[in-house]
C-alpha cells in the first residue's frame, strides 16, 4: 500500500518510524528563490531544468530514551549561472547531502549542536520538505560561479585605447602651472 504523502506537509516522525524513502524530480521553476540565482535561459532550458531529490527518514532506538528522528536528503541541480570570470554562461552542478536529526525544541538543539555531527532541526508537526531541498540547494550554491577554465580568453588589461589617446591630447595641468610660474607680474 502506497501512501500519498504531501511534501509540502510531511509529518516527519510518522515518516521516520516507517522508514519511508521518496525520490523525483521537479522543475526548477518550481522553487522560485533557486530559480532567481539561475541565469536567464531558453525556455527549452528552463523546461528542461529539474532538481532531483531523494528524502528518506529513519527511526533509531536509543537505550533508556525516546527513539532519533533522521530525515537524509539528498538534492541536485545543474544550474545555469554566469561566471564572474568572462561573464559567459556556466552551468553549476549543485550538489546536496545533508542527514537531519529532529530535536524536540530551540533549547536541545542549542545545547547538542557543538557535538552533533548532523544538523539538528526542532520536530514540527509538519515539515515543508520543498523549502528545505531548496534552502540546502541555494547554501550549497557557489557564491563565484565560474568555469575551471574559461572558453574564451579574458581581458587582463583595462585600458582603452581611445581614452589613451585622450588623455595624451590633454594638456598636463602641472605643465601649465609652471607657465604661469614663469610669466612676470
Amino acid at each position: 500500500m502506497e501512501k500519498n504523502l504531501d511534501l509540502k506537509r510531511l509529518h516527519v516522525k510518522a515518516f521516520a518510524r516507517d522508514g519511508v524513502s521518496l525520490n523525483g524530480a521537479q522543475p526548477l521553476a518550481f522553487f522560485e528563490r533557486l530559480a532567481d540565482l539561475a541565469t536567464a535561459q531558453s525556455a527549452t532550458e528552463a523546461e528542461n531544468t529539474h532538481v532531483q531529490w531523494e528524502i528518506s527518514g529513519e527511526s533509531v532506538p536509543v537505550a533508556g530514551g525516546e527513539a532519533h528522528i533522521f530525515l537524509h536528503l539528498k538534492a541536485s541541480v545543474a544550474l545555469p549561472m554566469q561566471c564572474q570570470r568572462c561573464l559567459g554562461p556556466v552551468h553549476s552542478e549543485i550538489v546536496s547531502e545533508q542527514s537531519f536529526r529532529f530535536v524536540p525544541d530551540e533549547a536541545t538543539a542549542e545545547a547538542e549542536d557543538d557535538e552533533s555531527e548532523e544538523d539538528l532541526l526542532v520536530l514540527t508537526p509538519e515539515l515543508d520538505v520543498w523549502e528545505l531541498i531548496e534552502d540546502e540547494l541555494i547554501m550549497s550554491a557557489p557564491i563565484v560561479p565560474k568555469h575551471p577554465v574559461c572558453p574564451t580568453s579574458v581581458p587582463m588589461s583595462a585600458s582603452d585605447e581611445s581614452f589613451e589617446a585622450a588623455l595624451a591630447e590633454r594638456p598636463n595641468p602641472f605643465a601649465a602651472l609652471a607657465e604661469l610660474k614663469k610669466k612676470p607680474h
